[in-house]
């Protein structure tokens, strides 16, 4: 069974590297009243347990430089099977071994053809829109400490 591809025929497409992005940034709060109020109740193994471990980040000088090593990130990952035999996936930052199983579970659910809109619509899209508000917050709370610097020319 392929299980890397997406249902073809949805109103919203999104790619698996997204919802999976999506999941590893969300809050677990979050992910779980979604899931919560989804009321799925899917069967499912654990192919390898949650297990906690250490990733090297890697950073670039002016964001295009080089590359060069800025430290090690806890990162907690768990892989699933449902018992309909779609497989799913899931890293998340910290020590989460529920985030990193739930979100396993929600990524093999999203491979279901028959649930893939249900779940994009009520779970992976309001998780997007929230990450958004968040950068977008972000960004104008850096805006407000920006000093322009300018020279005045004398003289002309």
């Amino acid at each position: 069974m392929e299980q890397s591809q997406e249902p073809k025929n949805t109103t919203t497409k999104i790619t698996r590297k997204s919802w999976l992005s999506i999941l590893a940034k969300s809050p677990f709060c979050q992910i779980q009243a979604l899931w919560d109020e989804l009321g799925l109740n899917p069967e499912w193994e654990l192919i390898r347990k949650p297990e906690i471990g250490m990733v090297m980040v890697q950073g670039r000088t002016g964001g295009n430089g080089d590359a060069f090593n800025l430290g090690e990130m806890t990162v907690t990952r768990a892989a699933v099977r449902l018992k309909t035999g779609y497989a799913g996936l899931g890293y998340v930052q910290g020590r989460s071994k529920k985030q990193a199983e739930l979100c396993a579970v929600i990524d093999a659910i999203l491979q279901t053809p028959d649930k893939y809109s249900d779940v994009v619509n009520n779970l992976i899209i309001p998780l997007k829109n929230t990450l958004e508000d968040i950068k977008i917050q972000k960004s104008k709370k850096a805006a407000n400490t920006k000093v322009d610097f300018f020279t005045m020319v004398r003289g002309h």
